[in-house]
């Protein structure tokens, strides 16, 4: 409960600086607002923030996998979801990306992935894998004293809020300006972290300690989140006719939501025994 409540703070700051310092893109007008326009944030995209941290988690301790690289398949998880709903959400006017400011070479509709910047997908996959480190290696912290024993549950997800927005900030501004005096571009970090990620996470599934068959029993919610948010935006994409603008688009939002399918469908699949053949004899 308490690293889902620190999900939710932290999505909240985190929405809350980047909008505040310009970063590049502002929200919508949603039932419950904090702040004020035009750098107010909604409660609910806090909420989502916390719930596909959570529910990544959930799985990932279940498989047993060491913290890093639990971290990253985290962060995997989470961007299988952003990938498709960014692209959706933005042309349903939940926010908007600044991109005029920018120059008349940038169009709002085609530039970078389809209207949506690479460094937002950049700051996905650090955003989570910052919170899911940090938590989970603050929570390994043991007090001797019992008094703050009791208590360090609580001060663990503000701490990791803290402590995950100082990493967070440095990635996206201070090393960012400096890989870009370079020619780093947003897309090529993007790049580097999704490979680095996706074989942290490959190497922690094959080496996992957990019990192999508690996939099978993990809750509802696990899977019900990514079907929700998939469905959800999947069904948009559709309904609203923004599968006519861009046939890449089109292709690009079916084979997401087969990969994420896909992924779910493995890491929840019931594994498969072989009786051991036991000679009787008689």
């Amino acid at each position: 409960m308490m690293y889902l409540l620190g999900g939710l703070g932290f999505g909240l700051l985190l929405e809350y600086v980047n909008v505040a310092t310009n970063a590049g893109y502002k929200y919508g007008q949603f039932w419950v607002m904090f702040g004020k326009a035009p750098h107010n944030i909604p409660l609910c995209i806090g909420t989502g923030w916390a719930i596909i941290m959570y529910t990544a988690r959930l799985i990932t301790d279940a498989l047993g996998i060491s913290l890093w690289k639990a971290a990253a398949l985290d962060a995997l998880l989470a961007i299988s979801i952003d990938l498709s709903m960014d692209v959706v959400a933005y042309r349903l006017h939940m926010w908007h990306w600044d991109w005029e400011s920018r120059g008349a070479a940038y169009n709002v509709l085609t530039s970078q992935w389809f209207g949506v910047p690479y460094g937002n997908f950049y700051g996905w996959l650090c955003v989570v894998f910052f919170y899911s480190s940090f938590a989970r290696l603050l929570e390994r912290v043991r007090i001797g004293n019992p008094a703050l024993a009791k208590v360090w549950p609580i001060f663990t997800p503000v701490l990791s809020i803290i402590i995950s927005q100082a990493a967070l900030w440095l990635a996206l501004f201070t090393i960012t300006d400096f890989l870009r005096m370079f020619g780093i571009t947003s897309a090529h970090r993007l790049i580097a972290l999704l490979v680095l990620f996706t074989v942290m996470a490959v190497m922690g599934y094959a080496k996992r300690k957990g019990d192999p068959a508690a996939t099978t029993s993990l809750p509802v919610i696990t899977w019900l989140v990514p079907v929700w948010f998939h469905l959800y935006f999947f069904s948009w994409f559709f309904i609203a006719g923004f599968y006519k603008e861009n046939t890449w688009m089109t292709v690009w939002a079916v084979i997401n939501i087969l990969v994420s399918v896909f992924i779910h469908w493995a890491l929840f699949i019931k594994p498969r025994y072989t009786p051991a053949l036991v000679k009787v004899q008689q």
